[in-house]
């Protein structure tokens, strides 16, 4: 069969029509975990990448969106990675990740970092609604809780499309601790928490299996005590490791969430999600299982709790109620 070349040339539009616009993720703040997560997004091709800090660092910022835009030919990633400090490179962003903020200093009480980082954080929502009025916002700043519930209402976004992203990281150090402890693959190892992040969080050995095999049949019940509490102390540990928060393992559970929106996945992840009648919390971000898809928080998953569980649970909402109490003071 032969075409005629005003065949070929239609054939040739249609493809072109076909072509997949890629998706844009939005990283503000471009320090140690923003910029984990753009080498974890761009290792994933999930999309175009747009790294923001402040102006004072826009040089900086644009040095490593360069960097990491090198390692392309080495890495085998194609995609465009910009530094900025400027908001109109992240117009119509599909995902966008809030990072910025500051850590807590010594002598710093708990409700000046709530300060300082509801205006860091309040401030950045704002940018992004003006940019990309349709994105799903994936927050990481702490103290958590009180900074997904400054974003949500700084943006004015639909609560299905901001989420916190902190269980993603506790249920890593939970797994990777057992895998260490049964020297098995974390592959094998699935597991569920509720609650805040750190402190706060509440494990459920209950919903913790190995291979299908629940962990309680395979570790005493000691030991998974100190393995959980190891699991909430994990950034503390890490801080007197490295004298810095870390940055990794919070980069790629973030970059977990985003994969997940951007591919349409429905992972059921542990996310700060919005739960009103969900577990009765009545109106606040907390830990749930989640399921993540375009939508953002598609589904909050329920599960059954034993009596300790609840306690635990309970507890964890009540500090939660406290922080966004706190935050609120200083979003008026």
């Amino acid at each position: 069969m032969i075409l005629s070349e005003t065949s070929l040339s239609a054939e040739t539009t249609e493809v072109r029509d076909q072509t997949v616009k890629r998706a844009k993720i939005t990283i503000v703040g471009a320090g140690n975990v923003g910029a984990s997560c753009a080498v974890w997004a761009a290792q994933k091709e999930l999309g175009d990448i747009v790294l923001i800090d402040i102006p004072e660092f826009a040089d900086k910022t644009a040095g490593k969106a360069l960097d990491l835009l090198q390692c392309g030919p080495i890495e085998r990633f194609d995609c465009r990675i910009v530094g900025t400090a400027d908001y109109a490179h992240a117009k119509d962003s599909d995902v966008v990740i809030i990072t910025a903020g500051v850590p807590r200093k010594p002598g710093m009480s708990r409700d000046d970092l709530v300060q300082t980082n509801v205006k860091i954080v309040g401030d950045v929502a704002v940018q992004v609604a003006k940019v990309a009025p349709n994105a799903v916002l994936i927050v990481v700043s702490n103290p958590l809780d009180a900074m997904v519930y400054t974003a949500w209402k700084k943006t004015g976004f639909p609560t299905n499309r901001v989420v916190g992203q902190a269980g993603c990281l506790d249920i890593a150090r939970y797994r990777t601790f057992i895998s260490m402890e049964l020297g098995c693959s974390v592959e094998d190892i699935t597991a569920l928490l509720l609650g805040g992040h750190g402190d706060d969080m509440v494990p459920l050995p209950s919903y913790t299996s190995v291979a299908g095999i629940p962990v309680t049949q395979l570790i005493a019940p000691d030991r998974l005590q100190a393995i959980i509490e190891r699991a909430k102390m994990g950034g503390g540990e890490l801080v007197k490791l490295m004298g810095t928060s870390a940055y990794y393992a919070p980069a790629s559970g973030t970059i977990q969430m985003a994969e997940a929106v951007i591919k349409d996945k429905k992972r059921i992840l542990p996310c700060a999600a919005y739960c009103n009648k969900e577990y009765g919390v009545g109106g606040y971000f907390v830990g749930v299982p989640a399921v993540l898809g375009a939508g953002g928080v598609e589904k909050v998953i329920e599960v059954k709790l034993n009596d300790d569980e609840k306690k635990l649970f309970a507890t964890s909402v009540s500090h939660v109620k406290e922080l966004v109490g706190v935050a609120e003071g200083f979003l008026r």
